[in-house]
């Protein structure tokens, strides 16, 4: 979905040209974990820098779809950050971008670049539990795909 060319009360920044992308960048991460403090700073620490940039604002409530908009961003974006936190992925949402992330990078056409946020990243490789019962939970509710990055 396109963007005028000024920051959107839902979304964050603005959109390129013809250029193909609309986004530079693609922020994921877990709203209560980070987004009033790490993220939020990250945000406008980009768009200071004139770095176009989606991020949801409005967030997601527990239940709700996601939207087609949240996977069009990340397919119009050049980079997605992932924002790993303590409880990433115990959000379904959280999981189903990176899911669409490491898609769209297995075909090249997307950079991921991880932050591990108060989290170690053998944390998130499943090297202990903190990730590994979420991604069990995920897996008994929504199936084995959901899980498989």
């Amino acid at each position: 979905m396109k963007r005028k060319s000024s920051s959107s009360p839902e979304t964050g920044s603005t959109s390129h040209g013809s250029s193909g992308t609309e986004y530079d960048v693609f922020l994921s991460f877990r709203g209560p974990d980070t987004r009033a403090n790490f993220t939020d700073s990250l945000y406008h620490a980009l768009v200071d820098k004139c770095i176009n940039v989606f991020i949801d604002k409005q967030g997601i409530d527990v239940g709700e779809e996601i939207g087609p908009e949240i996977f069009q961003a990340i397919d119009n974006s050049k980079i997605c950050i992932p924002i790993f936190s303590r409880d990433y992925a115990s959000s379904s949402w959280c999981l189903r971008e990176l899911e669409h992330m490491m898609r769209r990078r297995k075909t090249n056409k997307l950079e991921v670049m991880p932050i591990f946020y108060d989290v170690e990243p053998s944390e998130v490789k499943l090297e202990t539990r903190v990730y590994a019962d979420a991604l069990t939970l995920h897996k008994e509710k929504h199936g084995a795909e959901i899980v498989k990055l």
